[in-house]
């Protein structure tokens, strides 16, 4: 398995293999870039078909991270980290306290948060074995309610922030009364983002591999339930994928109907073309690593005790940069996400 000729290889500073024959472990550790502060990105734990598979998650995880904190105006780096296994199956507290044990060999250079697969309980397991774990204090969330750390609510308020900047760039409208949102992926991120929508009058349509979150969607948000087939296709106006990567490839760009592409899961675009492609096709997307940088954003501030009302702000302001990514990209010809990786780029080039 090549790592540095690997095609999702960007300079990455440090790529660490782990692995625990007690515990069954098996981990990588990705840390793109430490240029603006130490890596600070999540630990998902995902059945992969391949250590292959794995590796391409990992590496494009944690870039997508250097890109979100820089864009977020952060004091941090990117990184990721991914065990393979199945978190329903084989997650175990040897396996967690293990994977505690070898982020405290990296020294701080890499932080993890919870992701796909894992949640605050988990991180608090590794925490046992090392400092280099966030988001796990029970604390005052933007919503006002005692969390445990859960960055969720932050992810999915700062997405539909987002959702509302793209709204009124492409559609001109400042209210989303009637605005039908395909929202693809209805967990802890996407049913929030729904929320929000309906509260706002949106009429959602949704889709989740777990039929018990689309049935909560419908009994409580009044959410028309479609097959996985059918969400990104819908005759909507915006299409907001929730789930994992790669969700717009040649195949989805034909099928879409949307005018709008913003959702909160990360690496939406399987090649870096299809941002163009979506352009062409006159479909405004909202950067992923832009409109879900929410999560670190409350996790990044909270480390550095910010409170409230302050992570609310800068939660808010996700909009006004999507705003600015989509004016730049309108008066340069160039896709949205070209210009969002430009202004990362030059914010995360040279050493604070």
């Amino acid at each position: 398995m090549s790592v540095f000729s690997h095609t999702e290889f960007s300079e990455h500073q440090q790529v660490s293999f782990f692995s625990d024959r007690e515990s069954g472990l098996k981990a990588i550790v990705a840390i793109h870039n430490t240029n603006r502060g130490p890596a600070l990105g999540g630990c998902r734990m995902w059945p992969y078909a391949s250590d292959e598979e794995a590796l391409r998650d990992v590496l494009r995880l944690s870039k997508g991270m250097t890109y979100k904190s820089a864009l977020a105006n952060l004091n941090l780096g990117g990184g990721k980290s991914v065990i393979i296994g199945d978190p329903r199956k084989d997650k175990s507290e040897k396996l967690l306290r293990a994977m505690g044990r070898f982020l405290n060999q990296l020294g701080g250079a890499y932080i993890a948060a919870e992701d796909s697969g894992t949640g605050v309980d988990d991180l608090r397991v590794m925490g046992q074995e090392t400092d280099y774990v966030a988001g796990v204090n029970d604390r005052i969330g933007v919503d006002g309610l005692v969390k445990n750390g859960d960055p969720s609510p932050s992810t999915a308020y700062g997405t539909f922030m987002g959702v509302r900047a793209a709204v009124k760039h492409q559609l001109g409208r400042s209210d989303l009364e009637g605005l039908k949102v395909a929202v693809q992926g209805v967990g802890n991120v996407g049913y929030r983002l729904a929320e929000h929508l309906h509260q706002s009058g949106a009429k959602l349509y949704v889709n989740d591999i777990h039929q018990a979150q689309v049935d909560r969607a419908v009994a409580e948000l009044g959410a028309t339930a479609v097959s996985a087939k059918e969400i990104v296709g819908l005759d909507v106006d915006v299409f907001a994928p929730c789930a994992l990567g790669a969700v717009i490839n040649d195949n989805s760009i034909g099928q879409l109907k949307a005018k709008v592409v913003a959702g909160a899961a990360n690496n939406q675009l399987s090649e870096e073309r299809h941002g163009e492609l979506l352009k062409q096709k006159g479909v405004l997307y909202a950067p992923d690593f832009v409109i879900n940088a929410g999560g670190i954003i409350d996790i990044g501030l909270e480390r550095d005790g910010a409170k409230p009302a302050d992570i609310q702000r800068q939660l808010e302001e996700i909009g006004d940069t999507l705003s600015e990514i989509f004016i730049r990209a309108d008066r340069g010809g160039l896709s949205t996400s070209v210009i969002a990786n430009q202004i990362a780029e030059e914010r995360f080039a040279h050493n604070r």
